[in-house]
Order: C-alpha cells, then structure tokens, then sequence
C-alpha cells in the first residue's frame, strides 16, 4: 500500500565465537539438583564394592595407580539409562558430556579399561541389581503379593550358519558329498573328453570348488566331533554359551531372558539369563529369588503355559511361591478330537476317575516317565466296550487316563485359577511392560558380549537401568537420593 514501508525480516543469529562469556566456574553449576547422575552418584557411593564381589576396590600399596570401580559403576549405570551400552562410546561420552565429566568428576578412562571392568566384574552387577531393588522394596514400590514371571529371547553375538545341530550337520555334508561328487563327475568327464573339451581354466576352477568342498567338510566332521565330545545337542562356534531358539522367536541364536515382574508398579524383582531354550523348569528358580529379594514368606506368582511342569510347580510351593499356571492341552486325545483328560473327573476320596459315561475307572498300574516321577494309570475296559460315547472317547479297545503320583499339586493349583482367573491377564499387562521397553525404549535387541556370564552382567545392566527409569517415573530424583540417604 502507497506510504509503507516493509523491513526484511532476519534469522535469530548466534554470538559470535571470538566472545569472552562470564560461564560458571564450577562444574557443579551445569549439573542441577534433580539430575539423575546425582542420585547415580549417591547410590554407588552407598554400596558396599567388595562385599557385592567388585575387584581393585582396594588399592595396592605399589604400582601404578588404578580407577576406582565405584567411578566405572556410574559410568555404565548412566550409560545403560541412556542407551549407550558400548566401551568405545562410554569413552567419547567421558570426553563431551557435561553429565558425565561431573559424574567422573573429569575422568577419562579408555575404553579398553571401561570394558574390562564389564568383563572382570559381571558376577558383582547381579548384586547391583538386587540393591536398587532393596533401595525401591524401602520405597514402597512393590505390592510384594502378585509377581508375573515371563521369558523372552534376545540375539547373541552368533549367526545362524555358525550354530549346528546334528542333523543340521548331517543335512550339510549330504550336501556337500552331493555336491562333491557332481563336480567329481564333471571333472572326470572333462580328463576322458580330449578332442573339444573344456579348457583348461574350466578344469582349474572345478579343482578349486573340489578342494573347497573338501575343506569345508573336514571343518564339519571336526565341528561333529565337537559336538558329541560336548555332550550337547548344539554348538555355537562365536559364542559357545548360545543356543539356537525356537523358530517362532525370530531371534535365530541367541538367550533366553527370565523376569519377575512385581504387578504393583511393573518393577523388575529378579531377572536371570539362560541359555536353556524352553522356559520349562525355570519358574520356581525365578519367582523363588523374587521372594527372597523381596523380603517376603510368601508371594504368588503367574505364568503362561510354557512353564507348566509338574516338578516346577511342587518346587514352587515348597519355595513359598503359590503358582498360578494354567494347562496346556497336550496328548493325542486333544489332537484327535477325543475326550480330554479335563473332562474326566477325579475323585481323591475312592481314587478313582469317573469318565463322560458315568463309569469309573480304578487304578490298574504305574509307568515311570521321568527321573523320579511316574504315572498312575487308571482304567475301565469292561465299562469302554459298551460305552455308547467310546467313538469320541478313543479309537483303541479301552481308554487310559494317567495321573501323576503327585498330581494333587496340580489340582490345588487348578482350583486357584478357576477362583482367580483375573490373574491372567494381570500377567500379560505387567510383565510384557518391561521386555517392550528393553527391546525398543533401550534398544536391547542384542547382546555385546560373548558367553552367559558375560551377557548376564549385560543384562543386570539393563534391568538397573529399566528399573531406575520406572522409579524415577514413579516418584522423583529427589525422594530417590533422600532414600539412598537416610
């Protein structure tokens, strides 16, 4: 419009970097009183190195003088909350991180220090981790009644092509031997063939994949020998300890990652790692150091049916653990379509079976099925041949129901669950908080190191780390570090 007057606009625009600036004089001052370093800081200097198994704690009389471990503590306790899990990174955060340099109050150890005290260390971080849950146990941070027990699968330092089976080995010399004796046919044909044959060159590179071939398999019948010398029914070449998981994991080699997760603020009370590849057997281990950690006489604990066994479930109870794990439907008469063992109802006081017909089937002998455990079988076969439901009961001339010496254990556990079945699915909201957040928040898709006690103290690590994240959610840096302090 006539008579204005339009000014350019400019970008918001930097000092400049020849300017003397006034900053503060210490350290201190860039790191606020809320900052989490500052309860890191608190919480290492209240632990006892030695007695949690730290070496160097004490320093030698003579030589050259060594880092503190409390010191390379807090720098992966930081480094593990912030997703920075490697060596050579942890040794650029000391140089350039302002929460860092006043954490190590300016520190610079190299990552060949940093990582060594990982790997002489990893039997102490267990106990690390059990200290800060002691720290939120005194917090009130735990329900201590319901913890839900899971496992999960996380990738080793191991591809698949360098993990084998025995008939994985058996399948790559067939083919190797296939593929030996086509060459060896070729290569025959060509010395017969002298008039138009292949050239020279082509001979050479058969010889080549020949002799390639041969290597390769002598590198497989020692990799056999190996194996059955190990006792084992796999072997990783990278990383011994790791074992080939189950094909619906998707994780190819890797280890299996046990948790207890207290149902009150989703807190991890105990975590392990296995190299087993069922979570078979591992539930009373588990849910039975919650409870000591913990500090409790008893607790419950939940878990899907990959944990239903037996021997597990009695050791529970005698752990103090009340089990809550619901049966799976196993056995050909489910497959079949058949009568399930469910529909067939016991009676503890005549000890016998009353099946779908209204007949009773009385204990006709035992079988031995495990070390230690055996089976009662129960039958009625006068009763099957005029059943009139014997056609959706068994195809066979009578019907066996089997039952476990102490299967009394099982019903008791049955009987809670059909009074309490909301406990599933406290489950499935509590313990699959922690591996979403391990796996995406933390970015712990794989381990960094290799064999199973190395990657359990990786994972002691990362439980701390996951841990610390939810406290400080639940109740502040504050009341942590006053916690630490009183």
């Amino acid at each position: 419009m006539p008579g204005m007057i339009f000014l350019a606009m400019a970008h918001i625009s930097g000092d400049d970097r020849s300017q003397v600036l006034l900053l503060p004089e210490a350290v201190d001052d860039y790191v606020g009183s809320d900052n989490v370093v500052r309860f890191i800081d608190a919480f290492v200097d209240s632990l006892d190195l030695a007695t949690a198994g730290f070496t160097r704690v004490q320093p030698k009389a003579t030589g050259r003088p060594g880092y503190d471990p409390a010191d390379l503590l807090k720098l992966y306790i930081y480094g593990y909350l912030n997703r920075v899990r490697s060596s050579r990174r942890l040794e650029a955060e000391a140089r350039r991180n302002i929460e860092v340099i006043w954490l190590l109050r300016r520190l610079t150890p190299d990552f060949k220090t940093i990582a060594d005290f990982r790997r002489d260390n990893r039997a102490a971080f267990r106990q690390v981790f059990r200290e800060f849950v002691v720290l939120c146990r005194d917090l009130d941070l735990f329900g201590r009644e319901l913890i839900a027990v899971d496992g999960t699968r996380i990738k080793a330092v191991n591809s698949r092509e360098r993990n084998f089976t025995k008939a994985k080995l058996a399948k790559a010399m067939a083919e190797s031997d296939e593929r030996l004796a086509r060459y060896l046919k070729q290569l025959d044909a060509a010395d017969k063939d002298d008039d138009g044959g292949p050239s020279d060159g082509h001979v050479d590179r058969l010889q080549e994949k020949i002799a390639a071939i041969k290597d390769r398999r002598g590198r497989l019948e020692e990799h056999g020998k190996a194996l059955t010398e190990s006792g084992q029914d796999q072997i990783s070449l990278t990383d011994p300890d790791a074992r080939a998981m189950h094909s619906s994991s998707r994780i190819g080699v890797g280890y299996n990652i046990q948790i207890a997760v207290d149902t009150k603020h989703k807190l991890i009370a105990e975590q392990q790692v296995h190299n087993k590849v069922s979570d078979l057997g591992l539930l009373a281990e588990t849910a039975g150091a919650a409870r000591e950690t913990l500090g409790v006489d008893k607790i419950a604990a939940v878990a899907d049916r990959g944990y239903f066994k037996i021997e597990d479930i009695e050791a529970c109870e005698a752990a103090g653990v009340v089990p809550y794990v619901p049966k799976p439907q196993r056995g050909s008469a489910a497959a079949k379509g058949f009568f399930t063992k469910d529909q067939f109802r016991y009676d503890a006081q005549t000890d016998a079976y009353a099946c779908p017909g209204g007949q009773a089937l009385r204990r006709r002998g035992r079988r031995p099925v495990r070390d230690g455990v055996q089976l009662i079988v129960y039958a009625n076969a006068a009763a099957c041949r005029t059943c009139a439901l014997k056609a959706r009961c068994t195809a066979a001339a009578s019907r066996d129901v089997t039952r476990y010496e102490n299967e009394a254990v099982l019903d008791r556990m049955a009987e809670r669950l059909a009074a309490h079945p909301e406990v599933l699915d406290q489950r499935r909201e509590s313990v699959e908080h922690p591996f979403g957040s391990v796996k995406q928040w933390m970015g712990q898709g794989a381990f960094l190191m290799r064999r199973l006690e190395n990657v359990r103290a990786e994972f002691s690590l990362t439980a701390i780390a996951y841990n610390l994240r939810r406290a400080i959610t639940l109740v502040g840096i504050p009341a942590l570090i006053g916690a630490v302090r009183a």
